[in-house]
Parts: C-alpha cells; sequence; structure tokens
C-alpha cells in the first residue's frame, strides 16, 4: 500500500515539474520512477518527446546581468520556502518556481519576448550549484539585498548589477516601425 501511494507521489511531482517545464534529467534526479515511465508521462503532458542534449552546466550564465537578477530573486524565494513552509527540496523548488513566475508575468521582472529569464531547469541547476557550494550569496553594499555570486568572491565592497547595472543593461536593437509610411503616400 505505501509503494502505491509512494508512486502516485511521484508521479503528482514528476507531473507538476513537467508542467513547469523540468528536462528528463531533473525529473530523474529528484524521483524513483523509470526512464520509461517518465519518458510516457512527459508526453501524455506535452503531447511530444522529451527533449534531448546535455543539461546547462554554467555558473557563469548566472552571474550576467539579468539572469543573476532573476537568479537571485528565485533563490531568496527558494531559501524562504524551504525554510519557513512545509515545502522541502524538490516541493520549495516547484513552489519556488511558481512564485516566480507570477512575479515575472506580473511584469515585477521584465523580461524581453514576455519568457521567463529563468527556466525550471536552470532554477534546478541553480538549488544544485548552492547545495554543491560553486555559488553563494553576496550581500549589496548599497541596497543590501542578496545576490548570487562566484563562491569565495570576496564579500567585501559588492555591488548588485541592479545598483551598477552593465553600461548597455536593457538596450535592444531598434526595431523597425510596425507600419511604416510608404514613400507614395502624401501626408496634408
Amino acid at each position: 500500500m505505501k509503494s502505491i501511494a509512494r508512486d502516485a507521489e511521484e508521479i503528482l511531482l514528476a507531473s507538476d515539474m513537467i508542467h513547469l517545464g523540468a528536462r528528463l534529467q531533473v525529473l530523474q534526479a529528484e524521483t524513483s520512477l523509470s526512464y520509461d515511465r517518465l519518458a510516457r508521462l512527459y508526453h501524455e503532458i506535452r503531447h511530444c518527446s522529451p527533449p534531448k542534449g546535455m543539461l546547462p552546466f554554467s555558473v557563469d550564465w548566472f552571474m550576467t546581468w539579468l539572469p543573476n537578477i532573476h537568479s537571485s530573486v528565485f533563490y531568496n524565494i527558494y531559501r524562504f520556502m524551504d525554510a519557513h513552509t512545509p515545502a522541502k527540496k524538490s516541493r520549495a523548488l516547484i513552489e519556488s518556481y511558481r512564485l516566480y513566475l507570477e512575479q515575472a508575468k506580473a511584469g515585477h521582472l521584465a523580461a524581453p519576448a514576455n519568457e521567463p529569464v529563468l527556466s525550471f531547469t536552470r532554477a534546478w541547476m541553480l538549488v544544485r550549484f548552492f547545495d554543491s557550494g560553486m555559488v553563494q550569496l553576496s550581500r549589496c553594499t548599497q541596497c543590501t539585498g542578496e545576490f548570487v555570486a562566484h563562491a569565495h568572491d570576496p564579500q567585501t565592497h559588492f555591488v548588485c548589477a541592479i545598483c551598477r547595472p552593465p553600461p548597455r543593461a536593457g538596450k535592444t536593437r531598434k526595431r523597425a516601425p510596425a507600419h511604416p509610411v510608404s514613400s507614395t503616400h502624401s501626408i496634408s
């Protein structure tokens, strides 16, 4: 009976992660379900085969301007959820990512193309990077917020990407007007 309940719980956990965009490797690491079962579940929910290829494995991605801001917001939510709610580990990750998405979609974390900057898989990788000691939170000396930084970086005089954005932060290529004025039409 316990095995059936555990399987049902793991299927629900995997389903929640698939809905949020988790890759198959994440599902395998977070559940004890077989690869074949996870692949079938993924296909049933997403109506396509799971993507192939390696997971993103670069700590440096989290240090660039916009990803750093989004990753820092997410990780602070995750830390709070894991410490102060009944949701732990995988459940805390799921609930934290949902809260992050709510903030991103509400416009509080403006992102180009209306897509979240931080994917579920990258959020999962970030938690693993923290668990393995590859990254740390550093407190900004200006705003006192805590931001993702390389592990063992000096903590003194740290200034975050919000307080000191790079020179071209947020700038995109100029787009052509949606309806250019034709040279054959004259304005009277």
